[in-house]
């Protein structure tokens, strides 16, 4: 067979964009869509809008659910809805430029109301509107895109932070959602976007250079900005020290979860309840992240094992940890873990904010413990590789 000619095609993909725009509907809206979507090959315009009435009127009124009797609420109800003008002008334009799409919302109380009307009764009115209105920061975007798009699903916390310095890799695609098409943008954005086309009216700050002693008291806040939870999940053991120094005498709650197999092992440290906690309920005794910086790197291992609770760890994924750098390129991480973590920090997180009594404390979640007759132990296996690791 003859050579055959390389044919080069040219990247093109958006990877920078994350915020959709609100199309301004007191100036001319045609002229604004088509303006948007001038570069496009393909735009679409994404209309559902009175479907998006009709749904808010059987959950305001469930009793026409299985009755035939309701077109003429229905209709009034159509009608108050579009304020007798054009659908087209009712509600909110948001366009998305990495979806070349423009999507047509409900005003965001009525959104609101539409997309968590499912949740009564199991979150109240009250509540729904107090997990909305509440601002966390989530450092570390493994885990932590779980947490933010279930927080976001479940209609908590219009305003966040987001903090991760690196872009999605293929390796990735085991335990975040998203696809092959995501490789190369910062997590940061990716999630981003997921939650503004679950929300565009969420307000998202992005620190896509990730923490740094010069933007971390800034990532907390303070007054009126400062964070009402912290949810953290970063990987390097100095940030997991620093951030916690800096957030315990601003009263910030913090709570983490680590996956472990397929499990987890969730920390919850009430620092706005009693701000006098010893960091990681004392895990690394009088260690302060300044300290850390001067231990030397072999020592890093075990402080890092520390942090995260090494002593709930399965056996499997003991002898992981052990064979990274080795027959291992990173320590192993699983789908089903990192979803089941970014479930129960979601739930811990509406309970904090809500007010409720949720302990400090590290607690192992562990499925063969609960599954299994024969869950993971504390045997001498363990022992001998937590001896191996330094714990």
């Amino acid at each position: 067979m003859g050579n055959k000619k390389q044919l080069k095609f040219r990247d093109n993909l958006d990877r920078t964009s994350y915020k959709p725009l609100r199309i301004d509907k007191r100036k001319d809206f045609l002229k604004q869509i088509k303006s948007l979507i001038q570069n496009s090959t393909r735009p679409a315009i994404v209309d559902t809008y009175q479907e998006q009435l009709e749904e808010l009127f059987f959950l305001r009124n469930p009793l026409f659910r299985f009755g035939k009797n309701y077109k003429k609420g229905l209709n009034k109800f159509l009608k108050t809805g579009i304020k007798n003008q054009s659908s087209n002008f009712s509600g909110e334009w948001f366009f998305y430029p990495w979806l070349d799409s423009a999507v047509h919302f409900l005003p965001e109380k009525l959104y609101l109301e539409l997309r968590t009307g499912r949740n009564k009764n199991l979150i109240t009115k009250e509540e729904q509107e107090k997990f909305y209105s509440s601002l966390i920061g989530i450092a570390g975007l493994s885990v932590g895109s779980h947490v933010a798009l279930t927080l976001a699903m479940t209609g908590g916390c219009k305003k966040i932070r987001l903090a991760d310095p690196d872009i999605i890799s293929g390796s990735n695609l085991n335990r975040i959602r998203t696809g092959l098409t995501s490789i190369g943008i910062n997590k940061t954005i990716a999630v981003a976007r997921q939650i503004y086309e679950i929300n565009p009216y969420a307000e998202i700050q992005l620190f896509k250079q990730g923490l740094t002693d010069k933007n971390l008291k800034r990532f907390l806040g303070r007054g009126k900005t400062k964070l009402d939870l912290l949810i953290e999940e970063t990987d390097h053991p100095y940030l997991k020290l620093k951030i916690r120094e800096l957030a315990r005498p601003l009263k910030i709650p913090v709570i983490m979860a680590a996956d472990n197999g397929d499990g987890a092992i969730v920390d919850i440290e009430r620092f706005d309840t009693n701000p006098k906690l010893p960091l990681l309920h004392g895990a690394v005794g009088s260690l302060t992240a300044e300290n850390l910086k001067k231990l030397p790197p072999e020592k890093l291992p075990a402080v890092m094992a520390k942090i995260v609770g090494a002593e709930h760890a399965s056996e499997r994924m003991l002898k992981s940890v052990l064979e990274v750098g080795k027959s291992l390129y990173s320590w192993p991480q699983l789908g089903t873990a990192a979803t089941l973590c970014g479930s129960l920090l979601t739930n811990l997180a509406r309970k904090i904010l809500l007010g409720q009594p949720i302990k400090t404390g590290r607690y192992n979640i562990n499925p063969d413990l609960l599954f299994f007759k024969r869950g993971q132990r504390q045997n001498n296996k363990i022992k001998k590789l937590l001896k191996k690791l330094g714990v």
